[in-house]
């Protein structure tokens, strides 16, 4: 199973290996928004009150739920411990805080187990983006409930959420791909903007990397998540969905073997091939990477922007992240439903990405001042860019085994292979997989 997205393994440094302390130095200085009165620290930041608590408490105050949440360490089991013990302070339901397995198999394994069994001792769980296909079956459809408040969620993960019709998870937390680049650099060689295609940043890439190899023989043009592994799908569905070639699977049916997807993917297998060694001008990473460089000797020597796109085909970032889901066992599914909603909504997804520096699911949080203070890569294009999900609604249980179909034939396109002579190969293995 796939982990949480904020995971730093797998980075591909086109060209020579010895760049590990790249993945902890591409990041800049953060520079907040404008002053602003609200909190904008974890110390400050407190979980916000809950709206309809009486009417809750009414009809459900009383009642017990099991909450299996995050970790067991960590800043996001604090936040789980005081998010629950908010809601059931201000409704009467008593909620039980389990912290799921750190392992992501282990934790998917845990759930599973438990919706095999038919066991209603979970109430509300949190799932990874591509777990809500394979459990469909077996949680509440929230869509009667709180189908309203998806809405206000970024479009690209509810659909992700949606299997068959059915809202059966609703986003809670998330993360998408952005690309860091030198400032300084950009500067120093004429460009006073980043690339904004894929061909742009091949070319700027290349100029940058053949001035920086006379005074430093380990520099690289682009780093990216390249190694044959969920990363890999994550950054090879950005390439096709900005340049037209879809989704990997749009609308049920298999759709990775056409023209533009080839182009894009032949066209990452020529960039690759171009840069070789050290360090870097730009890099594809997750959001985490920006704070993970605050004290290092780049600081203030880097920015962030959209992905680059190809044509009229819009920039996009791959989705990572977590959902929140209702078992159909459950024996309280309103009072489980309302903590759902809840923990879903504005107030709580600010106080999230204050207090854990987590990427709001609702776009319009994103701009809050108080959270871009916090989060200050969360700039205008980056905070409302077009998410895109992977094939996990359409794979089902079968999403893993789909995912390295994907992955593991890019790879070998990226490693020399045509696109042409790959992608037939990738489409009639997913076509074995995709749920009727």
């Amino acid at each position: 199973m796939v982990g949480r997205v904020k995971h730093r393994g797998g980075l591909v440094i086109v060209g020579l290996t010895g760049a590990l302390a790249l993945v902890v130095s591409l990041a800049i200085a953060g520079a907040g928004s404008a002053g602003t009165a609200e909190p904008s620290t974890p110390a400050a930041v407190k979980p916000p009150p809950v709206a309809g608590a009486a009417a809750i408490k009414a009809k459900y105050g009383g009642q017990s739920i099991t909450f299996v949440g995050d970790g067991a360490v960590g800043n996001s089991h604090v936040r789980d411990q005081n998010l629950v013990a908010q809601f059931s302070k201000q409704t009467g339901i008593k909620i039980k805080l389990v912290p799921h397995p750190a392992d992501s198999s282990a934790a998917y394994s845990q759930l599973a187990r438990n919706f095999s069994a038919h066991s209603s001792s979970i109430d509300v769980m949190m799932m990874d983006v591509v777990w809500p296909g394979a459990f469909a079956p077996y949680l509440v459809n929230l869509k009667p409930a709180l189908g309203q408040q998806a809405k206000l969620h970024a479009a690209g993960i509810v659909l992700n959420d949606t299997v068959k019709g059915k809202l059966v998870a609703m986003p809670w937390f998330g993360d998408f791909g952005i690309l860091y680049y030198r400032t300084d650099l950009l500067k120093k060689y004429g460009y006073s903007k980043p690339p904004t295609s894929w061909a742009q940043l091949g070319a700027m890439a290349k100029k940058i990397q053949d001035g920086e190899k006379a005074s430093n023989p380990s520099f690289v043009g682009y780093v990216y998540q390249g190694n044959a592994y969920e990363g890999l799908t994550c950054d090879s569905l950005e390439w096709l969905a900005s340049s037209g070639g879809g989704q990997f699977i749009d609308n049920g049916k298999v759709t990775i073997n056409n023209p533009k997807a080839a182009a894009i993917l032949n066209l990452q297998r020529s960039s690759r091939n171009a840069f070789d060694s050290g360090n870097a001008a730009f890099m594809r990473n997750w959001p985490y990477a920006y704070s993970a460089s605050q004290t290092t000797p780049v600081k203030g020597k880097f920015a962030v922007t959209v992905l680059p796109h190809t044509g009229k085909s819009p920039s996009v970032g791959t989705v990572g992240g977590w959902q929140l889901g209702v078992s159909k066992y459950s024996k309280h599914v309103g009072a489980a439903t309302e903590f759902v909603r809840w923990m879903t909504s504005p107030a709580v997804e600010r106080y999230d990405a204050i207090f854990n520096a987590n990427v709001p699911t609702i776009p319009a949080v994103a701009t809050i001042p108080a959270v871009v203070k916090a989060n200050p890569y969360l700039i205008p294009s980056i905070a409302k860019v077009t998410r895109v999900t992977r094939p996990a609604r359409y794979l089902g249980p079968h999403y893993a085994q789909g995912s390295q179909d994907i992955y593991q034939g890019i790879n070998q396109i990226l490693n020399g292979k045509s696109a042409q002579s790959v992608l037939p190969t990738i489409a009639s293995e997913l076509n074995k997989l995709v749920k009727p």
